[in-house]
């Protein structure tokens, strides 16, 4: 019989505790006319990546934006031609659906994949996505995930789209029912607005994206809601430089907030930029996307300002401001699926599922961005839906006095 010793130890092992620090760099610029042959911003940022050329890239152009401008893969092609030594085009540019019907069809995704494929971009090519905010999504997906992060660079010609969702780090597509379930935090390699291609929005386009720049006002600036505010009109009537002024100061307060919030990427519950956001995208599901996404938030921005409201946060004036602001600008503060199902929160045709969806989505307990005051947002973990319900009855009735 043998007795077996067992032997100590020498060391005792721990968890090995990794940090990893990441910076990222990249530039929003604003300029006239990208693709004319003496504009040389797009190859000047290629350039600046300090890599030899030329770069393989490929474009993406939304069919809203070459319905208006039929000539711009032309214009693209010359602008490579005019930068050969910087810019290679690898293939015809692609166009794809607008609007949400590109975030709601996987097959846009697999085709850009096998497009990356097939003419051979690596991590050190470029797709150049060229349109609204829901095709820079979807194609900033696909870049994101091929090869694990194709550069980027993003080309938005919508105001929501330049002032707001173009200048973020985010990218999804639509899956299950439910808003940008698939995505990815990705930034771009740099954001190219050119104000040329807000011309050719219609009037709808033009007034959704203002949405976006009163919300971000109205959690961060009271200065900047005053602006938009006093300018209402102006705004409605397409002003150029007044809304040049909005959008700049408007993708600033966004950068400032991705830069300084401490939480870049939403590993937390808390996302105060989406004030107004979780009816507006439940709203858009259920109207079938027929809502704009800025018209959408408008409404949410309504109703979460007219809670506030009713909580005492906010005084009748300030209130009266921010529907007189939105009404004035043009927005419709009520659509029939507010009130749908109202007593049933968890039905799926209810606005208040979006609370609880909201929540999925980020994770952790429930966190919205309500107003203290104006300029100042407010986080809360808890809703009160009667009285939710009544700033829905004020909603209606506001729109019902409009209307008659």
């Amino acid at each position: 019989m043998t007795l077996a010793i067992a032997k100590k130890k020498q060391f005792q092992i721990q968890p090995i505790q990794q940090q990893v620090r990441v910076t990222f760099n990249y530039g929003v610029h604003f300029t006239n006319g990208l693709f004319e042959l003496d504009n040389s911003l797009l190859a000047q940022v290629i350039t600046d990546d300090g890599e030899r050329g030329p770069k393989r890239a490929i474009a993406v152009i939304d069919s809203g934006v070459f319905a208006n401008h039929p000539n711009l893969p032309e214009q693209i092609f010359a602008y490579a031609k005019r930068y050969k030594n910087i810019l290679k085009l690898s293939t015809e540019p692609i166009i794809v659906p607008g609007g949400e019907a590109s975030k709601n069809d996987p097959k846009l995704i697999e085709k850009l994949h096998s497009v990356i494929n097939e003419v051979g971009l690596c991590r050190h090519s470029y797709l150049l996505a060229i349109g609204g905010g829901a095709v820079l999504d979807m194609a900033g997906y696909a870049a994101a995930t091929a090869h694990r992060g194709v550069r980027l660079i993003r080309i938005p010609t919508t105001v929501l789209s330049q002032n707001d969702s173009a200048v973020g780090v985010k990218n999804g597509i639509n899956a299950f029912g439910k808003k940008n379930f698939l995505g990815s935090f990705a930034p771009p390699y740099a954001v190219l607005n050119d104000f040329d291609f807000l011309k050719t929005l219609d009037e709808r386009d033009w007034r959704s994206g203002i949405a976006e720049a009163v919300k971000v006002a109205l959690i961060k600036d009271k200065n900047f809601f005053d602006f938009i505010s006093s300018n209402a009109t102006a705004l409605a009537q397409r002003d150029m430089e007044t809304m040049e002024q909005l959008i700049y100061r408007c993708a600033q307060l966004h950068l400032d907030h991705i830069a300084n919030s401490g939480d870049p990427f939403e590993m937390g519950s808390s996302r105060p930029l989406d004030f107004g956001h979780w009816a507006a995208h439940r709203l858009e599901y259920l109207t079938n996307y027929e809502l704009r996404h800025g018209e959408a938030v408008a409404i949410g921005i309504a109703l979460d300002s007219t809670y506030s409201y009713l909580l005492g946060w906010l005084s009748l004036a300030e209130w009266q401001q921010i529907i007189k602001t939105l009404t004035e600008i043009g927005f419709d503060l009520f659509v029939p699926e507010l009130v749908e199902q109202i007593e049933r929160p968890e039905h799926p045709r209810s606005v208040f599922k979006g609370l609880s969806e909201f929540q999925e989505h980020l994770g952790g307990e429930l966190t919205i961005t309500l107003l203290s005051k104006l300029g100042r947002g407010k986080e809360v973990s808890e809703v009160d839906l009667d009285l939710y319900q009544q700033a829905i009855s004020f909603l209606q009735q506001i729109e019902y006095k409009l209307a008659s």
